[in-house]
């Protein structure tokens, strides 16, 4: 029977530890959960108001040990992450491990709620903004440059779906080379070089304009491909899938540039 007490302790301990935030602490990824779950939270702080349907796609989660004080009325932080104290109003620096998604309040699925992720920076923003703390300390000063950045930082990662995906990935400890990956062979390396030919040898804006709905197409394709292999947890095909997007990415910049030359 103690035997029995001591390991239900144990276990609960550490099921209580997946739930509680660090900022000094690195996350560390763990098992929390092994199929979708979502869970709906509403608040409003500050001017912020924040609602999540957060949707598990992942089998591992951040996680962190310890609880928060503000640096400067040393009051419990009741929130992840918290850009302001509740007690004092201070900002509050950034936090160490704070995924993108939780910053920008938004669902950790690949088909995020874009026009929710634009709201949400201009919110951000808005508060954070360094020109609002002019008459602030100095520490201040710093810790609003610092969110602001990062809000900036997490919000082109997310708005784009290559460099969403990529984070996806990152967050789950597969990252895409630099350098031609095996994906890029033989029928695959055919097809791009078949693009790029007729994209160099277009003669008119119609021509161009076919080779970017095609392009389009194709990266619409992919984003459903990508989408559903993330949310069945099969990271290599994603990983395979993203490397094929960065390729198509690349063709839809030079076919915006082409059809710039026709202006």
């Amino acid at each position: 029977m103690l035997h029995t007490n001591c390991f239900r302790v144990s276990s609960s301990i550490r099921a209580a530890r997946c739930l509680m935030p660090n900022r000094h602490t690195a996350p560390k990824a763990v098992t929390c959960f092994h199929k979708k779950d979502t869970e709906h939270r509403e608040t409003n702080f500050g001017g912020l108001i924040y609602s999540t349907n957060t949707v598990f796609l992942s089998r591992s989660c951040f996680t962190s040990q310890v609880k928060l004080n503000c640096w400067k009325c040393k009051k419990l932080l009741d929130r992840t992450p918290s850009f302001f104290c509740d007690s004092c109003k201070s900002i509050q620096p950034p936090e160490e491990g704070t995924s993108y998604f939780k910053i920008m309040d938004c669902d950790y699925t690949f088909t995020l709620d874009t026009p929710k992720l634009h709201t949400r920076y201009l919110q951000l923003q808005r508060t954070l903004h360094p020109d609002n703390f002019g008459q602030k300390s100095v520490k201040e000063q710093e810790y609003s440059e610092s969110q602001s950045a990062l809000v900036s930082k997490a919000y082109k990662t997310l708005l784009k779906p290559l460099s969403r995906g990529l984070y996806m990935l990152k967050l789950e400890g597969m990252h895409l080379k630099e350098s031609t990956d095996s994906v890029a062979e033989s029928q695959f390396l055919l097809e791009l070089m078949e693009v790029n030919e007729a994209l160099d040898e277009a003669q008119t804006p119609e021509e161009v304009n076919k080779i970017a709905q095609d392009t389009k197409g194709k990266l619409a394709d992919l984003t459903e491909q990508i989408d559903a292999a993330l949310h069945e947890g099969e990271l290599d095909t994603a990983k395979e899938l993203l490397t094929q997007m960065k390729y198509y990415a690349n063709i839809e910049e030079k076919v915006k540039a082409k059809l710039s030359d026709f202006m």
